[in-house]
C-alpha cells in the first residue's frame, strides 16, 4: 500500500507518517464505496440531492422534499395560502427523516414566496427550507423568505462547453455587490455588462466571485451563508447570474465560486442552526458544534446526511450554474479540531498528531474527487494556511485532490516587509525564497494582496506605501518621493510575485490599479454607507491621475506571462542575487527578470551570466508609460559577451544599466 502513495515517495520526510497519511486515504476510499453502494453508482450519483429535495415541477404539479428528522409536522405556509397552515399543504413523513408534499399545478405560482412552518417535540419554529435555491429579502420588513423560482421561460446557456485556460490561471477576485462605482450594492447584470469587459481587457482568464451563496448580513462578506443552494438576491436573480457567468464563458474567462463550507451561520429563522427542533441535525454535538472565533457552527461531517448537503451543493454549483470550479474557504478551520487557532505549524508533526478531523479531511477528498467526476476541466483552489502535506497533491496518491492551494506565505511577507523593514534593509535572497517556497507536487496560487488585506482595521499594500499622500498627490505632475517610491513598489513587488508562479496567480479587483483606501460594508456603526463598499474606476478611467499606471502596468505584465506558453510550468532559474547590492535575477524559458530594489543606487554594466545571445526588453516598471522616469534606453538591443572563463558552461555577460527600485523583463531574440 505504501508504494501506491506518491506523496509519501515524492516527500522522504512524510515517511514518519506513512500510517497517518495511509489511513486517511483509505478512510476515504471506505467512505466513497459506503455512499456508492461499493461503487454500482457514482459518487455523482450520490450527490443528486437537490433534484430530490427542494421544491421542483411536475408533469402533475409540483412536488416538495425536505429532510428533518426530527419533526413531528411540517407545513407550507406562503403567499398563495395567506401564511397559514392549511391541511392542503402539511408535509407527509416518509422513511429516513424525509418529508415529502405534492400540490396540484395552480396551488403556488412563480413568484410566490414559502416557508416551512416546522413542530417538534416541545417546540416549532418557521424556517426557510434547506434546499432552496431562491431566497428573498423584503425591503420594509427585511425578513427573508423562499421564493418559488419557475419562470415561463428559463434562462438557456448560449455556451454550452467551456474550458477554462490554465496555461496559466490568472484569476481577477471580484465581489458582485462592491464592483459599482456608485454607492450602492451592484448587481449581476451591471457586473456582466460592466465589468466583465474590463477584466478581459486587463487581460485575466478567470473570476472568483465571492459572496453567492444566500447570506442574512451583507457585511459578512459571503462568508456567513444562511441559504447553500441560492444565489443572493441581493444582486438580481438566478437567471441574471446565469448570463453573467454565460457571457464570461464567451469572452473566454472561467468562473470559479468562493464556497463556504466551512461553516455555517448561527441563525435559526434564516439557516440551519435549529432547522427541526435539533441544533446537531447539520452540525457537531457539544463544544465542537460552535467556531469560537467566527460566531457561527461548524458541519458534522462524520454524518453520511451532512456529506450529502454539501456534496450535492458543489454539484448543484456546478450542474445548474455551470460555474468552473471553486476556491474552498475556511479550509485550515476545517482540517483541525482548533480551527488552526493558537496553533504554529512547525514541523510535520503538527500535522499528524491526532489533532486533526478525520471526517473533514474525508470530506475535503470526496468533494474534489466529485467536483472532477462532475467536470474533469473544473478548477478546485484550497484556501488554507497551515501548509497541510498533500492538500493538492492528486487523490490517487494519497493526497486531498485540491489543483491549487493559496500561497497564503506571499502576501503575509510582502505586508510584514513593507510594514516592519526600511527600504535598506529590503532581501532580495528573501524574496525569492518566498515567492517559491512550495513544494514540488503542488500547484499554487500566488498573490501580493486579496480581499483579506482590503478590509477595514488592514490596509492595502498600494495605501501601506503611500498612505494619506494618495489623498493629495496622485494628481500626474503632483507626485511626491513617497507616491513615486510607492507606485514603483507596486509594481515591482507585482511583477515579482506573478512571474514565480508555479500554478496561477490572483488579484482582488481595482488592486492591479491602486485601489485607494479599506472595504468597510454598510453597517450601524458608518450609518449603512456604501461609500467604502465599492469600486473607484474613475480613478483609473482618468488619465490626468497617477493610478492608470498601475493599471497599464498590470495589463502590460499579464502579457509578457501570457506570451510563454504554460509559463507556470516552467523552472523558475535564480541567475543571481547579491542583498548588498539589492539585486535580483531569475529567468523563465527565454524570458529574463532583473530587479534592483535599492532604493538610492543605479548600476551600470551590472554582469550576470547567461545563455549566450540578444536579448530585448519587452517590459520595464520604469517606463514613462507605467509612471517611471524612462532612464534607459529600451530600445536597446543588449548582446551578450563572451568570456573564456564561461565558455564550458556556455555561459556569457549579459550587462545591464538598471536603475535604482526598478524591474526590467528581456526576452532572447530567436
Amino acid at each position: 500500500m505504501k508504494e501506491t502513495l506518491n506523496i509519501i515517495k515524492n516527500d522522504p520526510w512524510l515517511e514518519p507518517y506513512a500510517d497517518a497519511i495511509i489511513g486517511r486515504h483509505q478512510y476515504a476510499l471506505n467512505k466513497e464505496a459506503e455512499l456508492t453502494n461499493k461503487g454500482k453508482q457514482t459518487l455523482s450519483d450520490f450527490a443528486s440531492g437537490y433534484l430530490y429535495f427542494g421544491l421542483h415541477r411536475t408533469p402533475k404539479g409540483w412536488t416538495f422534499r425536505e429532510w428533518a428528522p426530527n419533526a413531528t409536522h411540517i407545513y407550507m405556509v406562503g403567499t398563495f395560502n395567506n401564511w397559514e397552515e392549511k391541511a392542503a399543504y402539511k408535509l407527509k413523513k416518509l422513511k429516513n427523516g424525509n418529508w415529502e408534499i405534492n400540490l396540484p399545478a395552480d396551488a403556488i405560482q412563480h413568484g410566490d414566496l414559502y416557508k416551512l412552518n416546522v413542530y417538534w417535540d416541545g417546540g416549532q419554529g418557521e424556517r426557510i427550507p434547506a434546499w432552496a435555491t431562491r431566497v428573498v429579502q423584503d425591503e420594509q420588513t427585511k425578513i427573508f423568505s423562499a421564493q418559488v423560482w419557475a419562470p415561463e421561460k428559463p434562462y438557456k446557456f448560449k455556451k454550452k462547453t467551456f474550458k477554462p485556460t490554465t496555461n496559466p490561471l490568472l484569476i481577477y477576485e471580484c465581489h458582485i455587490g462592491m464592483a459599482q462605482r456608485e454607492e450602492k450594492v451592484g448587481t449581476y447584470n451591471e457586473f456582466r455588462e460592466k465589468i466583465l469587459p474590463r477584466i478581459a481587457q486587463e487581460g485575466y482568464n478567470c473570476i472568483q466571485i465571492m459572496a453567492i451563496q444566500e447570506h442574512p448580513y451583507y457585511g459578512s462578506f459571503g462568508y456567513h451563508v444562511s441559504s447553500f443552494f441560492a444565489a443572493s438576491s441581493r444582486f438580481g436573480t438566478p437567471d441574471e447570474l446565469k448570463a453573467l457567468i454565460d457571457a464570461a464563458h464567451e469572452m473566454g474567462i472561467a468562473v470559479i465560486m468562493d464556497i463556504v463550507h466551512s461553516h455555517a451561520v448561527k441563525n435559526e429563522v434564516e439557516g440551519l442552526g435549529n432547522f427541526a427542533g435539533d441544533p446537531n441535525q447539520y452540525f457537531y454535538p457539544g463544544a465542537r458544534r460552535e467556531h469560537p472565533a467566527w460566531d457561527s457552527l461548524c458541519f458534522d461531517y462524520g454524518k453520511n446526511e451532512v456529506i450529502h448537503f454539501l456534496l450535492s451543493n458543489c454539484k448543484f454549483w456546478l450542474e445548474e450554474y455551470k460555474f468552473d470550479g471553486f476556491r474552498f474557504d475556511g479550509v485550515t478551520s476545517m482540517l483541525y479540531y482548533s480551527h488552526g487557532l493558537g496553533e504554529a505549524f512547525c514541523n510535520y508533526g503538527d500535522y499528524f498528531n491526532g489533532h486533526q478531523d478525520g471526517n473533514a479531511i474525508c470530506y475535503l477528498t470526496l468533494a474534489n474527487e466529485l467536483i472532477h467526476q462532475v467536470n474533469p476541466k473544473a478548477i478546485s483552489i484550497a484556501e488554507e494556511v497551515s501548509g497541510m502535506p498533500g492538500l493538492a497533491a492528486k487523490v490517487e496518491d494519497g493526497g486531498y485532490g485540491f489543483d491549487y492551494r493559496m500561497a497564503m506565505n506571499i502576501p503575509d511577507y510582502w505586508i510584514k516587509t513593507i510594514k516592519e523593514k526600511i527600504d535598506e534593509d529590503w532581501k532580495p535572497s528573501s524574496m525569492f525564497w518566498e515567492v517559491t517556497n512550495r513544494r514540488q507536487d503542488e500547484k499554487t496560487i500566488s498573490y501580493a494582496e486579496s480581499h483579506d488585506q482590503a478590509l477595514v482595521g488592514d490596509k492595502t499594500i498600494i495605501f501601506r506605501l503611500i498612505d494619506a499622500d494618495m489623498y493629495w498627490h496622485m494628481q500626474k505632475g503632483d507626485e511626491n518621493y513617497v507616491v513615486n517610491r510607492g507606485i514603483a513598489l507596486h509594481k515591482m513587488i507585482r511583477l515579482l510575485t506573478s512571474s514565480t508562479i508555479n500554478g496561477g496567480y490572483l488579484n482582488f479587483m481595482g488592486n492591479e490599479f491602486g485601489h485607494p483606501e479599506w472595504i468597510d460594508f454598510p453597517r450601524e456603526g458608518n450609518g449603512w454607507s456604501c461609500k467604502y463598499a465599492r469600486r473607484q474606476w474613475d480613478l483609473v478611467d482618468n488619465k490626468n491621475l497617477a493610478y492608470h499606471y498601475m493599471g497599464d502596468f498590470d495589463a502590460e505584465m499579464l502579457k509578457v506571462i501570457k506570451s510563454v506558453k504554460d509559463f507556470q510550468a516552467t523552472p523558475v532559474q535564480e541567475i543571481w542575487h547579491n542583498d548588498g547590492d539589492q539585486i535580483l535575477a531569475y529567468g523563465r524559458k527565454d524570458l529574463i527578470f532583473v530587479f534592483n530594489f535599492n532604493p538610492k543606487q543605479s548600476f551600470v554594466d551590472y554582469g550576470f551570466l547567461v545563455t549566450p545571445g540578444a536579448y530585448e526588453v519587452i517590459l520595464n516598471t520604469d517606463n514613462v508609460v507605467f509612471g517611471g522616469n524612462g532612464l534607459a534606453d529600451d530600445s536597446v538591443v543588449h548582446f551578450t559577451i563572451a568570456d573564456p572563463l564561461y565558455k564550458k558552461e556556455k555561459k556569457e555577460w549579459l550587462k545591464l544599466y538598471i536603475p535604482a527600485r526598478t524591474a526590467v523583463v528581456l526576452r532572447k531574440k530567436k
